[in-house]
Formats: C-alpha cells, structure tokens, sequence
C-alpha cells in the first residue's frame, strides 16, 4: 500500500457495538458489517474510513442494533500519520487481488481444451468477484491496477476465441456490427425498468464489455456520438414483436445462446406481456428490491446486473465437446 493511497485519510468511524443475543439477528448484523467493508478492530469495536456513505451505513445498522436488543455507539476519530497508517493497513486487499490475478491468468490453460463460451463464463464470474472486491477497496494499491490490468487482457483474449472470424458468426455483417460497437458510449433513457436494465446488463458482459452505459431524460438528446437503445427513436429499440433485449440479442449474434434466450422470454413477459413465464415473477420481485435498496442509478445497474449474473450461471448448459 503506497503513501499516496493513505494520504488526507485520517478520520475514522468506529463502531463499538454490543450485539444483541438472539442468533439470526446477531447474524444478519455481522454480515452487513462485512457488506459495508468494516474491519475488525477488536472485541465490539468495527472500523471505517469516514465518509458520507460510511455515516449514513453505520447510523442505519446502530439504530437496527439497537432495535434490535443491542446497544451500540458511533465514534468519530481523527489519527495521526502513523496510526493512520496502521488504520488503512486493515483494509490491505493486496492478497486478494493477487489470488484473482492468477485465477485469471489461470485461464489460459483451458485455452484449446475448454469450449470458448465456458471460458467467458468463468471470466463473467472473476469480473464480477474484481467489481465486488473494488467496491469495498478504500485504499486501491498497485495490485488493484494489476488484477484489472489482467482481466482487461484476458477479455480480449477471450473475445477472440469466441469470434475468431466470420466462420464463427452468422454473417459478415455481424463480425462488422461488433467492431462497430466497441469502446462505445451507450445511451437509454429513464424509468429504468426490466427491458433497459437487462439491455444495459448484456452490453456490458456480452457486447461491450469496455463500453459506457447512461441514463437520459425522456425528452433529452443523446450525445451524436452515442448508440441509444431501449426508447422510441433509438438505435436499437422494440420491434413489432419483440422487446429491446431481443432485438440486441438478434443484431449481435448472442441468440444461438440458450441462457441468454431463457433470460429473453422473461424479459418480454415482464416488458410486455406474452406467453407467461414461471420464473418471470421472482425476477421482477428482485428487480423491485433492488430499485428500494439503490442509491442511484448506477448502483441499481450493479444490483440487477447480480440477478442477472445468476440467471446467467443457473440456464447456462456447457455445450458438448
């Protein structure tokens, strides 16, 4: 952990909390303490760095404690240069960031063994283990960079093995179609809902994995340069029959994909109807929790993208060798 990563971080928030005695609430506590990324500091005592996020998550969790037969007391603390220092040396990642560089590279392996689209699944999963870790790195060290660095190349690694040329595409318009949509910025606009969410989801794992995706108003102009999608007007957009997630699906050759034609049919169900779907219910009571729970909308996109992902590892079936 470098000097620069711990400068200006010398306010801290410690919560010294007794917990209450029944099982499943001292449980769910716990665990939101580690959803926050706390450290233990010791008995009772769970530090943060201070932050607006970091008050409003420990005020919340202190008034649940205390609802729920606890007790608990919010410190504010300012560190010197040195204690700083052992204060952010808690929070070091380094180790884990170095186990999912060499479950990265160790990919490689299946390269010529494994079939193409097992390997991107795994990536999905170590791309997702990466934007999770990151999320609780307070203080992002060399290793942070270097675990990106290598999941950046092995995307495009991967990428390759999975399209490889147009024998492996439907047409050639297609092989043009991803190289046209590559590094893009990618527009929709609000309420966001089922079809834009799952839209914005298969871009960012399938399409355009270095890709940016927005969110507009409804009667605001994208940027020229921008591919819009899921509105009236857009680039890609609901078709007669078909919602905006299939009309991608269609455009980017991702069809011939079952998992991603099962998660289609839930789509449409869910955006406009149709045939009924089973599991369609579950997944719109997910996606309602996770518009509750947001604090934004990019934060909405990261919690759907989790259901989403699942959907994904549950319907995907490794085709025979």
């Amino acid at each position: 952990m470098t000097a620069a990563s711990i400068a200006g971080s010398t306010n801290w928030l410690v919560l010294v909390a007794q917990l209450p005695a029944e099982a499943t609430a001292r449980m769910r506590i716990l665990r939101t303490l580690e959803a926050l990324g706390c450290v233990l500091l010791s008995d009772g005592a769970y530090i943060l760095p201070e932050s607006a996020a970091a008050r409003q998550g420990l005020g919340r969790l202190g008034e649940h404690i205390d609802a729920s037969g606890g007790s608990h007391h919010l410190l504010h603390v300012s560190a010197d240069a040195a204690q700083g220092r052992t204060f952010a040396g808690l929070f070091d990642r380094s180790a884990r960031y170095v186990e999912l560089t060499k479950n990265i590279d160790a990919l490689r392996a299946g390269f010529g063994v494994s079939d193409p689209t097992t390997l991107s699944r795994s990536l999905i999963r170590l791309k997702r283990e990466l934007e999770d870790l990151g999320a609780l790195d307070f203080f992002p060290s060399e290793t942070r960079r270097q675990a990106a660095g290598a999941l950046a190349a092995m995307e495009t690694e991967v990428r390759k093995l999975l399209f490889p040329g147009t024998a492996d595409l439907t047409s050639t318009q297609e092989l043009r179609t991803r190289q046209k949509f590559f590094r893009r910025v990618w527009v929709t606009r609000r309420p966001l809902w089922a079809d834009r969410l799952a839209c914005a989801w298969l871009i960012r794992r399938f399409i355009d994995a270095e890709g940016k995706v927005f969110w507009g108003e409804r009667n605001q102009p994208a940027p020229e340069a921008a591919v819009t999608f899921g509105y009236d007007g857009a680039m890609f957009c609901n078709s007669a029959n078909q919602v905006t997630y299939e009309v991608l699906l269609e455009s980017f050759g991702l069809a011939k994909d079952p998992a991603l034609r099962r998660i289609a049919a839930i789509i449409h169900a869910l955006d406009i109807g149709g045939d009924p779907v089973p599991e369609a219910a579950g997944v719109e009571t997910l996606l309602q929790g996770a518009q509750r729970r947001a604090t934004g909308e990019e934060n909405l996109l990261a919690e759907t993208e989790k259901t989403f992902d699942l959907l994904y590892d549950a319907y995907f079936e490794a085709p025979p060798r």
